[in-house]
């Protein structure tokens, strides 16, 4: 390994995670080495071929914001967009991607070979260098100790992974891939705790055995947004459609003839799985009164019959697999190309960590990824984000990147990881975030990205685009708060739109203000706002979000300012919790055994609610 020489940072692991961490570290200049046990499966989709979702999508927006390779390497493999939630208010719009497995994977890699400043090398790391009470490299299954100033451990599901099929188990992190060995028993040793999560995959089919007739068809936006700001990819007029269909009481009873060869209820898997991303097995015990469950067929990429069913994630037998698999709309002739399984892995409790994600008890180390109890692409790279950040800051004495709360849906995770952590594999949802109305997936840019740029990380480039993007937002605003709308040109649009017509002149703005009335809709009707007919969607987005919602962000941003001025706020030791009636019954028993000092403290114990605070903060005179 001589020459391999000293680096400023060390990534151990090539998944979601570890690429983000290892590109944000060698963005900012530092000397960053990624280390993956295999080199051909960098960025590997493990799961559902998908990037976004419900709370998901604002995490790789906010990534972008920040300059983040997510957001780019997600645009330019997709196959498919869509806007989720439209029917709901902005807070709740999540971007999705179906994307191209193998094209998401060779982009990562792309970005990743043309970054300065990174190196690679194909090896097991097995345990970490300490010296005192500071981690100092990596020692890999080749022999050899690799020195750096910082290390960030994203090891996914492979540290002691075992993956099952019915009554057999493989050790393995990933279907054909080997476990990751040492490194568990290393931090254990050295004081760490650890415990045993569990996740899974559904089979993957092939897509010519399908009768796609029998299913619902499930197509992408008509006009295909963009994830990243910097809006790369030219054109996806060529999406590629998902369907739906759904089990039925058939196909749940042949997989319950299996439940006796089920590794999940023989008890031979010991870790937790995800809560809100059950196997199929675990659906149909658990919610009995349903007789069927949504299933979603989705492509794997453009240049391969291979298809994803998402929802039929399932440990059990192969048999069983395709047996039940043939009882559902569609797949009458399945054929499976390769089963669903199960893996089980180590993770480390996040309480273990500062908001940095640098471990307390050894400094310069970091966690990120489902090593810290997460699921989901979207969660690890955010972590990997912070995490590389901070480890290349590390290096050169600067303070920690630390988000708050209302900052970013990155601040919500990573506080409720450290502070609360988690006993089943923790999966962002927008409800988990108190002001939702601030983390938009559409302000991003604005939230972050002037701080990205600041720290040395968001290019100028991608400044200059927010900068411009903000400049025409004013200057529509300008526009529809000073030109007048006659009731005569507005009279068969707002009737169209189902909106009374105008007894009087008003100004623009007014008009949006309604219901149902979109600014689109007014600049195409309104010869008093043709002129506004060039801006970019964008921006006409941007504005009608603000001008409609405007009352509800002022609100939000008050609260987040009282909540921010109130946290250091006492709270008297004897303070009864249980007298208090309008706190929920968990909040009084969290409260009375944890006994916080301070209002912040309180709001960080897991249990206690936002109202929950709400009510101490009435309580305490504020």
């Amino acid at each position: 390994m001589g020459y391999h020489t000293d680096y400023d940072v060390i990534v151990v692991g090539a998944g979601h995670a570890g690429n983000e961490a290892a590109a944000a570290a060698a963005n900012l200049g530092a000397k960053t080495l990624l280390v993956t046990m295999n080199m051909g499966v960098i960025g590997q989709m493990s799961c559902n071929p998908a990037m976004g979702g419900v709370a998901k999508g604002q995490i790789v927006r906010e990534v972008d914001a920040l300059g983040g390779y997510s957001g780019i390497v997600s645009d330019h493999s997709a196959i498919q967009f869509r806007m989720l939630n439209r029917s709901k208010g902005p807070a709740m719009w999540s971007p999705r991607t179906q994307n191209d497995r193998s094209v998401f994977a060779n982009a990562w890699r792309e970005m990743l070979e043309n970054t300065k400043n990174l190196d690679f090398w194909q090896d097991s790391v097995v345990g970490v260098v300490v010296e005192g009470e500071r981690c100092a490299g990596v020692k890999t299954l080749l022999g050899g100790e690799i020195k750096a100033k910082s290390v960030v451990l994203t090891n996914g599901t492979f540290l002691n992974g075992l993956l099952h099929i019915g009554e057999k188990q493989f050790g393995g992190g990933r279907a054909g891939e080997r476990a990751s060995v040492g490194i568990t028993e290393q931090l254990v040793d050295l004081g760490f705790e650890s415990g045993r999560m569990k996740t899974g995959t559904p089979p993957r089919v092939d897509g010519r055995t399908l009768d796609y007739s029998k299913m619902e068809l499930q197509p992408g936006d008509i006009n295909p947004s963009h994830f990243s700001f910097l809006k790369l990819r030219k054109d996806l007029s060529d999406q590629l459609p998902c369907h739906i269909t759904y089990t039925n009481n058939d196909v749940h009873e042949v997989l319950k003839s299996g439940f006796d060869r089920s590794p999940m209820f023989n008890g031979r898997i010991r870790g937790l799985g995800p809560r809100y991303c059950p196997s199929i097995e675990d659906k149909i015990d658990r919610f009995a009164d349903k007789n069927r469950h949504q299933l979603f067929v989705e492509p794997e990429g453009r240049n391969t019959v291979e298809i994803y069913v998402n929802g039929f994630s399932t440990s059990l037998p192969e048999d069983v697999q395709l047996k039940a698999m043939r009882l559902i709309p569609g797949f009458e002739n399945a054929k499976m190309f390769r089963p669903g399984y199960a893996v089980e892995y180590d993770y480390f409790p996040p309480t273990q960590l500062g908001h940095s994600l640098e471990t307390i008890s050894i400094k310069s180390l970091y966690f990120a990824g489902q090593i810290n109890g997460t699921t989901g692409y979207e969660e690890a790279a955010c972590q990997g984000l912070v995490a590389g950040i901070n480890a290349a800051r590390s290096t050169w004495n600067k303070s920690p990147v630390v988000f708050n709360r209302s900052e970013a849906y990155i601040g919500v995770l990573i506080d409720d990881l450290v502070t609360k952590g988690t006993e089943e594999p923790y999966r962002m949802f927008t409800s988990r975030a108190e002001y939702r109305i601030l983390l938009r997936q559409d302000n991003a840019d604005e939230r972050l990205t002037p701080f990205g740029h600041g720290i040395g990380l968001a290019s100028e480039e991608r400044l200059k685009n927010l900068e411009k993007k903000l400049g025409s937002v004013e200057s529509v605003r300008k526009t529809l708060s000073s030109t007048s709308i006659s009731p005569d040109t507005a009279e068969e649009m707002l009737l169209e739109c189902g909106s009374t017509p105008l007894k009087q002149k008003i100004k623009a703005e007014q008009v949006l203000t309604r219901p149902h009335i979109k600014l689109s809709k007014m600049i195409e009707s309104l010869p008093e706002l043709s002129e506004l007919g060039s801006e970019n969607d964008d921006v006409i987005e941007q504005v009608e979000i603000r001008v409609k919602y405007e009352g509800y962000i002022e609100k939000e941003q008050a609260m987040a300012d009282k909540m921010s001025k109130f946290e250091g706020l006492p709270i008297p030791d004897d303070l009864d919790y249980s007298k208090l009636a309008s706190l929920s019954s968990e909040a009084k028993q969290k409260l009375g055994e944890k006994r916080p000092k301070t209002l912040g403290e309180a709001s960080k114990i897991s249990g206690v609610s936002q109202s929950d605070v709400s009510v101490l903060l009435i309580y305490l005179g504020r």
